[in-house]
């Protein structure tokens, strides 16, 4: 790190102090006077057919609005990966609050007393409400067979592995939905004025905004303007659904000739917001009795929801991550995104990944149990080493850092001497246990995504501060800070004269979306490249002046602006490696780093109440180069505790008549400080050429292995093996009950 200045310190967030003192604006803090207010008119059935929609005359008494499918000036769909997501519904009516209709007014009184009056006619039809309903066929809601998305990948000789194999162990696993709880629920607010709309809102992705608001409208891209309002929290959950409610308010805009603005009570953000992935799955797998994997056959499921959204590339990456951090040298797999009738899923942080990953690590444990071997040697055993190669065909060039991070992890817990102790302990109410679970995470874009996207930054001197201009939005996770480092140390400046600049399309160069952990990873290498070329700049012109070249950058640049009138330049993400993806076979060079993770937690169960509670986690983690370390322990800190709320508290379901059955956060319990483990954290590095200073990405690989290794310490402690999650007290006491009636 001596190299570095900036790079490698832990510098306090750029935005800690204000939201700590309660200076940031949210959406609902900002006074917009004369907005008006937006609402939706929702199907109350999950599948049907939409015959009407009447309004009386009192309706508009209050001057309201009403926005139907036909009303929409541009096309009726919202630009995401498929253009199959109805903006508002014409006929065809999927999941249950599904929207038919949109209303504005000049109060919320008004609002809700128009919305009353609005009456939908809707022909109910039979839906599809599970995975294995759809499977079956029992109504055909998609296609021809109720697939979205599917991919198939089958590397090596298949029989010939688990003809070698001493035993063959085969397991179903399953993972519930997941709503990101953020603290600020969902808002866009949008203003039509002289044929231009402006958008601001609370949202991870301007662009993707940006673009579904010009379809919906049928405008140009100069004549919409996306602007990022301060958002509290995201974790995937923004990265669609801001364009279905930007395109809301843009409409209600539209037809109201007024400011719209639409802010989500919690209730309303559960009801309607896309969740993780339910997922289900088969595994197959052929081993040694020594514990060496020969072969694995996967089927994994995913219920996508009413329409594709976001599902396409979860199936992707829940694909990619199937065989987990393992090398498998016999594998097929073949992935299935199904439609159902309740409401579209969509991103979660580990998009896709934490369903794969908790499946694999289930399997392992079972592997182990079988075989009698310890659950860390058989992972260190079948550990992807250099030079091996992943299903899709990608040769690994890494280091060994899964066994790297394995062998830390367990350092750092203590967990072979304490998996022996809790393996010798007396039966009590109090019950301890460990476990133990490893994951990776491809960074940034899959295959070709990254060299398609042309990530552009900009970097501008005002004459006293130098500004960052990249749409990689600050959501919570840091990238308001972590940029500026970057910028920083490629000028050679200090931190505090470089400036990060809220997102705004009318401003901002594309960088892509926040996503896909590739932020510092991607967009930091385009503002490096920026910084690069403004250094140039500054260099060639000096040398045109025959001015010294040991010049602070700072003085430079304003030497620069008394002879010139700006001082900009731009940076690119750009790469000379030749990575090579087969996108029509789905095969090859998937990503160009991966971050490596393994969580022990330690847990303590309560036999007479089935309370789960974590006591410890360890973590260590090999994310290239560490940026800022502090900002680093708190993104893993962080995602393990989502990981362990999803494995146990975190419960919802889709009822039978197709509706979530919980809708607020009493009856949807998040972990808080309180159910917050001990924290032991080691950072490894090794430092990825494709990244920004050699970083790879961090924002999801800590939520893809915290459920699996809290998982298995339960099973440490009790002796029982869940194969769900949410594992619920509920379950647990099922569990245990089958346990003592097999005694």
């Amino acid at each position: 790190m001596d190299k570095f200045k900036i790079i490698g310190k832990s510098f306090p967030r750029f935005d800690g102090p204000v939201k700590v003192t309660g200076e940031t604006k949210f959406l609902a803090d900002i006074d917009m006077p004369g907005s008006w207010v937006g609402g939706i008119i929702r199907s109350d059935v999950p599948r049907g057919i939409l015959k009407n929609i009447n309004t009386p005359p009192e309706f508009d008494a209050d001057g309201a609005v009403l926005v139907t499918a036909a009303d929409i000036p541009g096309e009726n769909f919202i630009a995401m990966v498929r253009s199959d997501y109805p903006a508002l519904a014409e006929k065809e009516i999927n999941y249950l609050s599904q929207a038919l209709a949109l209303v504005a007014a000049p109060t919320a009184e008004a609002l809700a007393s128009a919305m009353a009056c609005v009456k939908a006619e809707i022909e109910p039809l039979p839906p599809i409400l599970t995975i294995e309903d759809s499977l079956a066929g029992k109504e055909i809601i998609w296609g021809s067979d109720n697939v979205i998305d599917e991919y198939h990948t089958e590397r090596g000789d298949l029989e010939k592995g688990f003809a070698e194999a001493d035993v063959i162990i085969e397991g179903n696993w399953a993972t519930g939905l997941h709503e990101q709880m953020y603290l600020e629920t969902q808002g866009m607010s949008a203003q039509f004025t002289d044929g231009k709309m402006e958008l601001i809102g609370s949202l991870q992705c301007p662009f993707y905004v940006h673009g579904a608001v010009q379809k919906v409208m049928g405008l140009s891209a100069e004549n919409v303007t996306v602007k990022q309002s301060a958002t509290g929290g995201a974790f995937g959950g923004k990265e669609d659904y801001p364009s279905i409610l930007g395109a809301y308010a843009a409409l209600l805009a539209y037809k109201s000739k007024k400011r719209v603005t639409i802010i989500y009570d919690r209730s309303q953000d559960i009801l309607v917001s896309p969740k993780r992935h339910p997922s289900k799955s088969r595994y197959r797998m052929g081993l040694k009795k020594s514990g060496k994997i020969t072969a694995l056959d996967v089927e994994m499921f995913l219920d996508s929801g009413a329409y594709t959204t976001l599902s396409r590339v979860v199936l992707q990456r829940t694909h990619l991550h199937t065989a987990g951090v393992y090398y498998v040298p016999a594998i097929r797999i073949h992935s299935r995104a199904m439609a159902t009738n309740t409401p579209p899923n969509g991103a979660f942080r580990g998009f896709g990944a934490p369903q794969a990953i908790f499946a694999m690590e289930r399997q392992m444990d079972k592997a182990a149990e079988t075989l009698g071997i310890d659950p860390l040697d058989i992972r260190l055993i079948n550990t992807l080493k250099t030079g091996d190669t992943f299903p899709y065909g990608q040769t690994f060039t890494e280091s060994n850092n899964a066994s790297a991070v394995l062998e830390k992890a367990a350092e750092l817990s203590d967990y072979r001497a304490k998996r022996e102790k809790y393996s010798r302990q007396k039966p009590g109410r109090i019950a301890r246990g460990i476990g133990i679970a490893a994951a990776l995470h491809g960074g940034g874009f899959t295959g070709a995504g990254e060299d398609n996207m042309g990530t552009t930054a900009k970097v501008t001197f005002d004459g006293e501060k130098f500004r960052i201009y990249t749409s990689s939005t600050e959501m919570g996770q840091g990238a308001g800070t972590v940029l500026p480092m970057a910028a920083a140390e490629a000028l050679g400046t200090e931190l505090d004269e470089v400036l990060y600049m809220v997102p705004d399309t009318s401003k901002t160069p594309n960088t892509g979306p926040t996503v896909a952990s590739r932020t510092t990873m991607y967009a930091g290498k385009a503002v490096v490249d920026a910084c690069s070329n403004m250094k140039d700049t500054l260099a060639k012109w000096a040398r045109e002046k025959n001015l010294p070249e040991n010049k602070n950058i700072t003085e430079r640049a304003k030497e620069y602006l008394k002879d010139n009138s700006t001082l900009e330049s731009l940076g690119y993400n750009l790469f000379a490696d030749g990575c090579s993806w087969d996108e029509k076979n789905f095969t090859g060079d998937a990503y160009r780093g991966y971050a490596w993770i393994a969580n022990v937690i330690e847990v303590e169960v309560d036999r007479s109440t089935y309370e789960v509670t974590a006591k410890e986690a360890s973590i260590a983690a090999e994310l290239g180069r560490t940026i800022n370390p502090m900002q680093a322990e708190g993104q893993l800190s962080g995602g393990v505790l989502q990981g362990i709320g999803w494995a146990h508290i975190e419960d919802i379901k889709v009822d039978g008549k197709g509706r979530y059955t919980a809708s607020h956060m009493n009856s949807y319990l998040v972990p808080t400080t309180l159910d917050s483990p001990s924290w032991k954290i080691a950072l490894i590095e090794d430092p990825c050429e494709a990244g920004c200073f050699g970083a790879k990405g961090i924002g999801e690989l800590p939520a893809n292995a915290g459920a699996p290794a809290f998982i298995s310490a339960v099973q440490n402690a009790l002796g029982v093996s869940p194969s769900e999650i949410p594992m619920t007290g509920e379950k647990l006491f099922v569990l245990m009950e089958e346990q003592r009636e097999g005694n």
